[in-house]
């Protein structure tokens, strides 16, 4: 897959440049979906953002969220008419925007859709988000019909985690990529 065709989905607040995915831009070539706002991030805009980035694409695309980066993937493939040309999604520490300290910074978020998922997806938590519970992100997992992979103690799975150049991260989008 060429690398302009993996998508990167940062969430609130945008990856900032020591993020994996900001990383991931610099060494591999991926595409990050730039968004409006960032700071005061609007559901339907970053899902229609999402949907002409995927409908542009010149062929099928591999998703890679961070965060609300999950929430904005599921509630986009709930209603898109271009899921088949996502052949798989990384989805990392969702942030569990129905808990209320979560809501209260990112309005406008709740609920998260919970269907399954309409291709495969593997979901990284961690054992120690403070966005989103470990229980919580399980049932994301499940709920998505995703692997779960628990990543242990990593926080937020982000800059913070001390994660670098997050190989271990590029090797399960590697894995996703080959098996599409």
């Amino acid at each position: 897959m060429k690398p302009s065709n993996v998508l990167l989905l940062p969430g609130w607040q945008n990856s900032g440049p020591d993020h994996w995915q900001s990383r991931w831009v610099r060494l591999h070539g991926y595409q990050r979906v730039e968004q409006h706002d960032w700071m005061r991030p609007l559901r339907g805009d970053w899902s229609a953002r999402l949907e002409e980035t995927v409908a542009d694409a010149d062929g099928p695309v591999l998703l890679v969220a961070h965060s609300l980066g999950c929430v904005l993937t599921a509630w986009w493939a709930s209603h898109t008419r271009h899921a088949a040309k996502v052949r798989g999604a990384l989805l990392v520490a969702p942030g569990d925007v129905e808990r209320p300290d979560v809501a209260a910074m990112i309005h406008g978020w709740a609920p998260i859709a919970r269907q399954p998922l309409p291709f495969p997806a593997l979901l990284v938590g961690s054992q120690s988000d403070p966005y989103c519970s470990y229980e919580r992100v399980q049932g994301l997992g499940e709920a998505w019909g995703a692997r779960f992979v628990d990543y242990g103690e990593r926080g937020h799975i982000n800059a913070e985690s001390g994660l670098g150049d997050w190989e271990e991260g590029h090797g399960w989008l590697t894995q996703l990529a080959q098996a599409a």
